[in-house]
């Protein structure tokens, strides 16, 4: 016999396979990765294979057959990774295949199709001498002779390269019309700088790492932002190259990925492909489609490009490897840094994460490279903290004089706050009463463009109120700030049109493309201001930026996470970083209401070896990774009551294996479910998962009967 163990791409968590399959004589060989589809529960699914094998546990008889081969093929070492990705995350191996499965493979999407037409000898024989021809076929004609056409491209469109085509007059070819995504808008830079004495000594490691073909190895690139962390990619991405290996790029946002695409697009060519979620799914599956065939050599992109299908990898460089938009918040709930580590671990490449402000995990974890310095010799920004205690209105006076001197000086500033909207929330002056929204118990934002209030969770959105509805009331009062009222305050302190304000946050880059084009337009501007939340602080390189500044910098010490102070010091300094990069230097102004935290006060100081030795330790006494293993478990339904029993359950089975466990606790409600959390945790990470997988996959069933959703975090963060 010969037997197909597959994994059916299912959602649901009570179904565990793999299920056997029986392949008849005749049918396609099938080896680790092929797509089938299967006959299941009186369904034609779609199907993984995990093995092939020639035994079952059932007899011949009891076995269903595949109806086809579906291309294309996932790669082997794919759906290794994917197996462990399920485990590891408490996952199934079915969501987890499904992440490293063809871009649109579910929804039909395929390789596009395309008429190609040539001029052949008795065309141009035709065309220079008195053959029969139309004006319009001696125009299709002329056109050709310049080159192949497409024939949506041609004059004579299809029907009349058609008639020509049987006349013997041209040549008409199918090809497969390649969907590339737009090139990027981006300026890349300088092309090929040479490397200074500091990034030799830190690309030789690496290179030394890559030269060991096979040999797996790590390193932590801790450059200060503008050191040229950059352009050790590069090098090291162009040796890996010349190996005849590829090469993944992992960036944090979508929104950093053009910048990025444009340089190591100029330095290495055409090898390079895009993935990320801004494409449309045919841009995606043609970009996949080159990648796995070999065409392109280098995949750039934020998390899911660490999925990319590239044989022979042999670099994985994960840029601000700090940046929390590298774990996926659904269900495998992965960190793309964790899987770049274990993928290059196990196919011998070599891994490279970067970053200004690392994570005290890769402190500890991998060898460090040091980039002490910025490239071009400059100095980093003096950082001045202005205490907001007692200040009115948004703006420190000291802030709205360094930005009256940047627009007299012509220059440009990044303003950072990282809340979008007008107003945090609105509240009646007479009842108190506080705008919420229905499914979930947070306040609603308002978007004063739309004149609207909107749940930032769910969605929710409903006009602005002209009166409270209990009380009457027309006294409605708006507390907080957001990037939108920011903006307006600018223009109203400093706009003109010779003096742009430009927005970036989540509302004004909905649209595709909307965020490379602002960032474009602030690149290409000769002064301005750009103002948005995190995503303005991330990774991008604009010489001309002489002031940065920070509102309301300690809201992130409020939030109850074991990372705020990690995710305060780096968000400072990520903002100051891009500020005094050209020649005119820059300053960096930070707004609190806590000037004397020793957060704020070490990143005014530019001092991320003195932090990360305090946040180690407090993580070492606390008990908090990397000292231990933490899995969140978040259990929502409507049903209170089998939220609770599912909850209990969980705890106890985990109490069982001997894990420690804190909670359930209740959490806000989200989109019309309670929600609750436990937290458990184990200097052993390995038995951690398992206790908390082997929990949930007993309750699983319950859960769903019970329409109990069940998700979980592994080491948040």
């Amino acid at each position: 016999m010969r037997i197909a163990r597959v994994e059916p791409l299912t959602a649901a968590r009570a179904l565990r396979g793999p299920f056997d399959y029986l392949l008849p004589d005749g049918f396609p060989d099938v080896v680790v990765g092929t797509r089938l589809s299967v006959p299941f529960a009186g369904r034609k699914l779609e199907a993984v294979v995990t093995e092939v094998t020639g035994q079952s546990e059932l007899p011949e008889s009891r076995l269903a057959k595949p109806t086809k081969i579906v291309e294309p093929s996932i790669p082997e070492d794919l759906v290794a990774m994917a197996l462990w990705m399920a485990g590891a995350y408490c996952s199934t191996p079915a969501r987890a295949l499904a992440l490293v499965s063809p871009p649109g493979a579910s929804s039909g999407v395929r390789a596009r199709e395309t008429l190609v037409a040539e001029i052949t000898g008795a065309g141009s024989a035709a065309l220079g001498g008195d053959g029969r021809l139309t004006e319009g076929q001696r125009l299709g004609l002329a056109e050709l002779e310049a080159g192949p056409l497409r024939a949506s491209d041609s004059s004579l469109g299809h029907q009349g390269l058609r008639r020509l085509e049987k006349r013997g007059l041209v040549v008409v070819r199918s090809d497969q019309l390649s969907r590339r995504p737009a090139p990027s808008t981006m300026d890349a830079g300088l092309v090929s700088p040479a490397l200074n004495g500091e990034q030799l000594a830190a690309l030789d490691p690496i290179l030394e790492a890559l030269d060991s073909v096979g040999t797996p190895a790590g390193f932590l690139l801790h450059g200060i932002t503008g050191s040229g962390k950059t352009e050790v990619y590069i090098h090291a991405a162009e040796r890996a190259l010349e190996q005849g290996r590829g090469v993944i790029v992992l960036v944090p946002e979508i929104a950093l990925t053009p910048q990025a695409v444009a340089r190591f697009t100029a330095r290495l060519g055409d090898t390079v492909a895009v993935l990320h979620s801004g494409l449309s799914m045919g841009e995606r599956f043609d970009e996949w489609s080159r990648l796995r065939s070999g065409e392109a050599r280098v995949c750039v992109g934020p998390r899911s490009a660490v999925f990319a299908p590239i044989d022979k990898l042999g670099l994985v460089i994960v840029d601000e490897e700090h940046e929390s938009s590298y774990r996926n918040d659904g269900d495998p709930g992965y960190d793309a840094r964790e899987l770049a580590s274990w993928r290059s671990e196990h196919w011998g490449a070599v891994l490279v994460a970067g970053s200004a402000t690392p994570r005290p995990e890769s402190v500890r974890r991998l060898a460090r490279l040091r980039l002490d310095h910025r490239a071009d010799g400059a100095q980093l920004p003096p950082v001045e903290l202005l205490d907001m205690k007692g200040v009115k209105g948004v703006l420190h006076p000291k802030a709205v004089e360094a930005l009256g001197v940047v627009r007299a000086e012509r220059t440009k500033a990044i303003v950072l706050l990282n809340r979008r909207g007008w107003s945090n929330f609105l509240a009646c002056q007479d009842c108190g009463r506080v705008w919420k929204c229905p499914q979930c118990d947070v306040s609603l934002v308002l978007h004063r463009s739309e004149n609207r209030i909107t749940c930032h969770h769910c969605g929710h959105s409903e006009a602005f109120p002209t009166k409270c509805s209990d009380c009457g009331s027309t006294s409605i009062s708006r507390h907080g700030a957001g990037t939108e009222r920011i903006e307006d305050e600018l223009r109203r302190i400093l706009g003109d049109e010779s003096f742009p304000i430009f927005r970036l946050d989540a509302d004004a880059a909905s649209g595709k493309g909307e965020a490379e084009r602002i960032l474009g337009e602030f690149q290409r501007a000769p002064a301005g201001v750009l103002v948005g939340t995190q995503m303005v602080a991330k990774g991008h390189d604009f010489p001309d930026v002489t002031l940065g500044l920070v509102l309301d910098a300690d809201s992130t010490l409020r939030f109850p996470d074991f990372r705020s102070e990690e995710r305060t010091f780096q968000l400072v300094t990520q903002l100051a970083g891009r500020a005094g990069r050209g020649a005119k230097g820059g300053t960096v102004l930070v707004q609190t209401t806590s000037p004397e935290v020793d957060v704020l006060q070490l990143a005014a100081k530019h001092d991320s070896d003195g932090f990360l030795e305090l946040e180690l330790e407090r993580r070492d006494g606390l008990g908090y990774p990397p000292a231990v293993a933490l899995v969140r478990v978040f259990c929502g339904s409507a049903d209170v009551d089998a939220l609770d029993r599912i909850a209990d359950g969980l705890v106890e089975h985990i109490e069982a294996t001997g894990i420690e466990v804190l909670g359930p606790a209740p959490l806000f409600r989200l989109k019309g479910r309670e929600r609750r959390q436990l937290v458990a945790r184990s200097p052993d990470r390995e038995r951690l998962v398992a206790a908390v997988d082997s929990a949930i996959s007993a309750h699983a069933a319950d859960a769903s009967k019970s329409a109990v959703v069940i998700g979980t975090e592994v080491d948040a963060g």
